[in-house]
């Protein structure tokens, strides 16, 4: 159960944040929330792609990481096989607080990475800011500027109707099929059937380019079948 409190450097002090990924620290999860300003980082690695939100009512946008539920095809027993990790996982156990002076940094007190003994620091021994909490508070801004911008994009895809749902088929451990429903893909005929003024307003507005990596992620789900094709074959 989480445990979310404004980090400072009395109580926590001496907390430490064990950085390996591994399954144990909540790293098996499918996917990844994110937001179209790191999308060129995403697409060289993984799916991106759309999914409704919990309310029913918009759209968040997710990279893909395995292709059933607490599956992350990209942790292996050295850790994280890939070059990119996405933010939202980068910057746990930490969480964007906010009082009337701007942003705070929270943490999840019951998160497993957390470590009195092991880890990175996040205070100097006398109470300044560690490098790896000054890279957190980056990676936070980073979150929390996106995600303020994503609303914009996201409105630029409902109105041009460019977002599509997709069935993607699927086998688990036993050889069972499954379909992969649920996410949105952009519309790929719709957004090459757009008049010029429309893809140049998409281009002033900064969109346009964001669409593109959303479109090139596609390649990455053959890269994902191919994982999880390896990983069936390991449990044979």
């Amino acid at each position: 159960m989480a445990q979310h409190v404004l980090l400072n450097n009395v109580e926590h002090h001496d907390l430490r944040v064990i950085t390996r990924r591994d399954a144990a620290l909540g790293d098996a999860v499918m996917l990844a929330h994110t937001f179209p300003a790191e999308f060129r980082a995403l697409q060289a690695h993984y799916p991106i792609v759309y999914q409704k939100t919990a309310d029913g009512l918009s759209f968040q946008a997710v990279a893909l990481l395995g292709l059933q539920p607490g599956q992350n095809l990209f942790l292996d027993a050295q850790g994280w096989d890939a070059a990119y990790i996405p933010l939202a996982l980068q910057r746990l156990p930490f969480l964007i607080g906010r009082d009337g002076q701007g942003l705070q940094v929270h943490v999840d007190l019951d998160s497993p990475r957390l470590s009195r003994s092991q880890g990175e620091p996040l205070f100097l021994p006398h109470g300044g800011t560690a490098p790896y909490l000054q890279r957190i508070s980056d990676i936070l801004g980073a979150i929390h500027h996106g995600v303020q911008q994503a609303d914009e994009f996201l409105r630029a895809l409902l109105s041009h109707d460019l977002l599509e749902p997709f069935v993607l088929e699927t086998q688990d451990a036993q050889g069972q099929a499954h379909k992969l429903g649920g996410f949105y893909t952009v519309h790929e005929d719709r957004l090459a059937a757009l008049q010029a003024a429309d893809l140049a307003e998409l281009h002033a507005q900064g969109h346009l380019q964001c669409l593109y990596m959303m479109l090139a992620s596609q390649s990455q789900f053959a890269s994902l079948m191919e994982r999880q094709a390896r990983a069936l074959a390991a449990h044979v």
